[in-house]
C-alpha cells in the first residue's frame, strides 16, 4: 500500500473557496441547494463518495499505485458509487461521521475497496481495461471506463444492475426496456411473459435483495452516455443542455475534465461547474474487526472545486439511474422536453434502432476508436451511403 503523500492538487486544498454569496441556485445531481444558506451546501460529502488515488494496483507485479493514470477509473468509481447508493439507501440518504453506519453503506464501501476481490476495486477495473486495449497504467477515456463498469456490473449479484452504454450519441429506448425487463418477450408484444424466463446474473442476496414481485417488474437502470461536446473546446450551444442534465432527479453526474485530468462533475451554479478531483493520494483503507470502516476518507472534507464550464474537455460521459420503469419514462419525457429548448441536443432519444444504422459491432470499430476526436459519423438517408471523414 502506499504512504499518504501531497500531490500538486492536494496542495491547493487550502486555497479552494466557499460557494459564492450569489442569488443563483446551485445544483448538485438533481437537488436544488441555495449558495445563501451555508449549511446546505455545505454538506455535499455528506451524500457523494469520495475515491482518490493511492494503491498497489498489480500486487507487486506493475504498477504500485495508480497515481499519475488512474483519475478515470477513480471517477468511473464515484459515479457508479452514487449509483448504489441510490439503488441500496435512496437519493435522500445522508453520510453521518462517527455514527455506527448501515449495513448496506458497509458493503457498498466494500464493492470499492482496493482489493482484488472486490467488485468495482481499482485492480478489477485496471485488469478489465486489458480486453478495452488498455494496458494497466494506461491513461482511460470516458467511453472505456463506461464500457470496463458495463462489464463489472455482470458480476455484482446483490445489486443486479443494468447498465447500458448508449453508443453514437443515441439512447434506444427499446434497447433499455430489452435489458431492465429481460423476462418480456418485445417480440410478441412489449406486455408477453417469455415462456422461458431468462436466467438472472447471480443469486438474490444482502439486506437489500429484490422481492420476486420487484424483479418481475424492472432491473435498476445504470445508463451511461459517452459524448463528444466539440473538437478541441466543448460547443456553447451544448451549455444549456448539460446544466439541464445535472438538474434532473436521476441524475449521476458526469465524468470528464480537462485533457490528462479527469475529474466527476456532480452540478452548476451559474456559469460553473462543482466537481470532485480524485487527484489526491493516500492510503488505502481496511475495515475494522467488526465490520465498520474508517469512512472518512470516502468523503471529501473539504468544498468542492468549481471550473468554468468552456474550460470542460468536450469528451465526457453523462450518468442516470432510473430505479423503476416510472422513473425511466420520467427521464425521457424530461429529455424530450430539454431536447425543444435552446441549445442543441446533446444526444438523440429514439424509441427503437434503425434498421438501416449501421452499428459499431458491424464495423468491428473499437471503442478506443469511436471515443477518438478524428472521427465523426453521418449517414445519407438519400442513397444509404456511410462515410467516415476525418476531422
Amino acid at each position: 500500500l502506499s504512504t499518504a503523500t501531497l500531490t500538486y492538487d492536494s496542495l491547493r486544498f487550502g486555497e479552494i473557496e466557499d460557494f459564492p454569496e450569489t442569488s443563483e441556485p446551485v445544483w448538485i445531481l438533481g437537488k436544488q441547494f441555495s449558495a445563501l444558506t451555508g449549511n446546505e451546501v455545505g454538506d455535499i460529502e455528506g451524500y457523494v463518495l469520495w475515491f482518490v488515488n493511492g494503491c498497489d494496483v498489480a500486487g507487486g507485479t506493475g504498477p504500485t499505485s495508480d497515481t499519475g493514470w488512474g483519475c478515470m477509473l477513480r471517477c468511473g468509481q464515484m459515479i457508479l458509487g452514487q449509483a448504489l447508493i441510490c439503488r441500496h439507501l435512496g437519493r435522500d440518504w445522508r453520510w453521518s461521521p462517527g455514527q455506527r453506519q448501515r449495513a448496506e453503506y458497509i458493503s457498498i464501501l466494500n464493492a470499492f475497496i482496493d482489493k482484488k476481490d472486490s467488485y468495482y476495486s481499482i485492480h478489477q477495473i485496471a485488469q478489465m481495461g486489458v480486453g478495452e486495449g488498455k494496458s494497466i497504467g494506461q491513461w482511460y477515456g470516458p467511453n472505456t471506463v463506461a464500457q470496463v463498469l458495463k462489464k463489472l456490473a455482470v458480476f455484482d449479484s446483490w445489486s443486479r444492475l443494468a447498465v447500458h452504454v448508449a453508443m453514437d450519441n443515441t439512447v434506444v429506448i427499446e434497447e433499455i426496456k430489452r435489458l431492465c425487463m429481460p423476462w418480456l418477450d418485445f417480440d410478441r408484444g412489449a406486455c408477453a411473459v417469455s415462456e422461458e424466463p431468462r436466467e438472472m446474473n447471480g443469486d438474490l442476496e444482502g439486506a437489500c435483495a429484490l422481492t420476486g414481485e420487484e424483479t418481475a417488474l424492472w432491473k435498476p437502470l445504470v445508463l451511461l452516455i459517452p459524448l463528444r461536446l466539440g473538437l478541441s473546446d466543448i460547443n456553447e450551444a451544448y451549455i444549456e443542455p448539460l446544466k439541464q442534465c445535472f438538474m434532473m432527479p436521476q441524475s449521476l453526474g458526469v465524468i470528464g475534465g480537462k485533457p490528462n485530468s479527469a475529474h466527476f462533475f456532480i452540478g452548476f451554479v451559474g456559469d460553473e461547474l462543482i466537481y470532485l478531483d480524485p487527484h489526491t493520494t493516500q492510503p488505502a483503507v481496511d475495515p475494522t474487526e467488526d465490520g465498520q470502516f474508517p469512512d472518512d476518507s470516502y468523503h471529501c472534507q473539504h468544498p468542492p472545486c468549481r471550473m468554468h464550464i468552456c474550460e470542460l474537455d468536450p469528451s465526457i460521459a453523462a450518468g442516470f439511474f432510473c430505479q423503476t420503469e416510472d422513473d425511466f419514462d420520467e427521464w425521457c419525457a424530461q429529455i424530450r422536453k430539454v431536447s425543444n429548448c435552446r441549445g442543441l441536443p446533446m444526444f438523440e432519444l429514439v424509441d427503437s434502432q434503425p434498421s438501416h444504422l449501421i452499428t459499431a459491432d458491424v464495423l468491428n470499430l473499437t471503442p478506443d476508436f469511436l471515443d477518438s476526436d478524428r472521427l465523426a459519423r453521418f449517414f445519407d438517408s438519400e442513397d444509404e451511403e456511410f462515410e467516415i471523414l476525418s476531422l
